[in-house]
């Protein structure tokens, strides 16, 4: 399928984001470390799983959730990083997706498997932001994100131009790292200083966002003990694997990695985070 390229109009958080995301320290270390395919969190059903088959459970666990995936539905990911995700939409379901990112880089890759794995003539790759969706109104049946909407400093617009996009009736199904209700600024200041942002979503927030745009909650299911699992998990295998890492990555990228998965994980063990799947749907 022919991939089209969005001009860069991006906010200066999205284009941080994008440039992080395009080096080649990040390309190889989400590549060989964080999974390859589906480079978000897992859920785990014990400690030492694989991380590509717990980041692949959330994936079946998320699309099992929607209702009447077939072959006549469209999908949108955004933040679809490698393509994992809309590989497993498309062989499983036989979804027609259209895979949204905005690291030039990762979605080369993502053009690759899909047409190593055969399904290039499913998947269209585009590049671009989800602050600003290149997508007429009402074109999709489902919206889905995994671990994406962290890094806008515009979360409120991205649910707008979720349910802009979004046929009525149409599902929206996400994940993303958010903070505890209760917790103060400075409490989270390690983890928001590794992402360059002052806040994350909630599930006050993005409920309350969604409903402004008449998107409803169905299901709000948090598995807040796997961000924790899973960043520790990562951690574990970069140790682990650190000498065949510095192959590819540099020395002080894999310092600095090891450093923000362990703010991570303490802010996770700590109650200052949330993670899960919420499912909305769009009033009709």
């Amino acid at each position: 399928m022919t991939s089209r390229t969005e001009a860069p109009r991006y906010s200066p958080v999205v284009d941080m984001a994008r440039d992080y995301y395009n080096s080649d320290d990040a390309d190889n270390f989400y590549y060989h470390i964080w999974g390859g395919e589906d480079i978000h969190i897992g859920l785990y059903e014990y400690p030492q799983e694989p991380i590509r088959e717990a980041s692949r459970r959330t994936v079946e666990t998320m699309a099992a959730k929607l209702p009447d995936l077939n072959g006549n539905q469209r999908v949108l990911d955004i933040g679809a990083g490698y393509g994992g995700a809309a590989r497993y939409l498309a062989a499983t379901y036989g979804c027609r997706v259209t895979a949204l990112n905005l690291s030039e880089v990762e979605n080369e890759r993502n053009r690759q498997m899909n047409r190593e794995q055969g399904l290039d003539d499913q998947i269209e790759v585009v590049d671009g932001s989800f602050e600003k969706l290149p997508f007429a109104d009402e074109s999709y049946d489902v919206v889905w994100s995994q671990d994406a909407l962290l890094h806008s400093g515009n979360r409120d617009q991205v649910m707008a131009e979720v349910a802009r996009v979004l046929r009525p009736g149409g599902s929206f199904i996400m994940t993303d790292p958010m903070q505890e209700a209760s917790v103060s600024k400075e409490a989270l200041q390690p983890v928001l200083d590794r992402i360059h942002l002052d806040t994350l979503g909630s599930t006050a927030f993005y409920r309350a966002q969604a409903a402004a745009h008449g998107l409803d909650l169905q299901e709000c299911e948090l598995h807040t003990h796997q961000l924790a699992q899973h960043y520790a998990r990562v951690l574990a295998e970069t140790e682990a694997r650190e000498e065949e890492v510095r192959k590819y990555v540099s020395p002080e990228y894999i310092q600095r990695m090891k450093g923000g998965l362990r703010h991570w994980i303490d802010a996770g063990e700590n109650g200052r985070l949330e993670w899960g799947i919420l499912l909305f749907s769009k009033t009709v």
